[in-house]
């Protein structure tokens, strides 16, 4: 499942998404949660608390829902790039991963317990809060991560949409929440048409007109159609892969907006099925060069 989108959207909503996220570590004080890429490198920090109005630590958060190798250093690149910046902010990273068996062997001081670094795998720390706090939203949303009885899931799907839309949070909070959850419900039963999943959901909305489902499927498609020509349907497909990129990776350069606008149908959607799976703009669509 693909993970790194919703994670990011999810801390989005604040606080308690951070501390449900990280195991309970609880931020003190104001933060402003925000993506931010170092000039020069084109270094993306997707999730990062910078403290508001007070001298408490910037937390740069890495998540991690595929085993990769290198995870921990390039947590520490981020960092260290973020502290060059800003040498007078006291810098803690923070590594999220699905399983423990994710977690990289090296460098293995990263792994103790006395290590400069915050360490959360979320199947060991989020069924006991999903059984101990079942109308918390925030931790409601990571069912689909959590639950792996399909069966289970689907049982359990109606009143995990309804712990988030009935939540005690602001209007905006529940959007990003459900969001979330949809996103996840759509990685999960990927099988299963946006009809079928708003049956499974019980969803008074048709999910068609859902955030979530525009977000990964519809706006680009919805364009093409209107034109009714091919070319319209390239221009919308084109449209929706730059704006999936660009929430994963940041601006798109150059030289990847021409290749995009230049593909044929086919090649733009064998794109929109591989971008959930991609590391970065280059390993998706081909070397800047060439």
């Amino acid at each position: 499942m693909k993970t790194d989108h919703p994670i990011y959207l999810f801390l989005s909503a604040g606080p308690e998404a951070f501390r449900v996220l990280t195991g309970g570590h609880r931020l003190e004080g104001d933060y402003r949660f925000c993506s931010l890429t170092i000039a020069g490198l084109e270094r993306r920090l997707d999730g990062i608390f910078e403290p508001e109005g007070h001298a408490g630590p910037v937390y740069v958060v890495e998540f991690q829902g595929q085993a990769l190798g290198k995870a921990w250093y390039n947590l520490l690149v981020k960092i260290g790039l973020y502290g060059e910046e800003h040498p007078e902010r006291e810098v803690v990273g923070v590594g999220v991963f699905l399983r423990e068996q994710d977690v990289p062997g090296c460098p293995s001081w990263a792994n103790r317990a006395d290590a400069p670094l915050l360490r959360v795998a979320l199947r060991d720390v989020l069924p006991e809060w999903l059984a101990r706090e079942p109308d918390n939203p925030y931790v409601a949303v990571f069912a689909p991560l959590l639950i792996e009885d399909d069966a289970e899931l689907r049982a359990r799907a109606p009143a995990l949409w309804h712990t988030v839309q009935a939540a005690a949070v602001p209007a905006e909070v529940r959007e990003v929440l459900g969001e979330v959850l949809e996103y996840w419900f759509f990685e999960r039963f990927r099988g299963l048409t946006a009809k079928e999943i708003w049956a499974m959901l019980n969803l008074v909305t048709p999910i068609q007109e859902t955030r979530a489902y525009q977000s990964i499927f519809a706006e680009g498609e919805a364009k093409g159609e209107a034109k009714g020509k091919a070319e319209g349907e390239a221009e919308g497909k084109a449209s929706t892969l730059k704006r999936l990129l660009t929430r994963r990776f940041g601006a798109v350069p150059a030289w990847a907006e021409r290749r995009i606008d230049a593909a044929a149908v086919a090649q733009l959607d064998s794109w929109l099925d591989g971008i959930f799976g991609a590391a970065n703009v280059e390993d998706l669509i081909g070397p800047g060069s060439g």
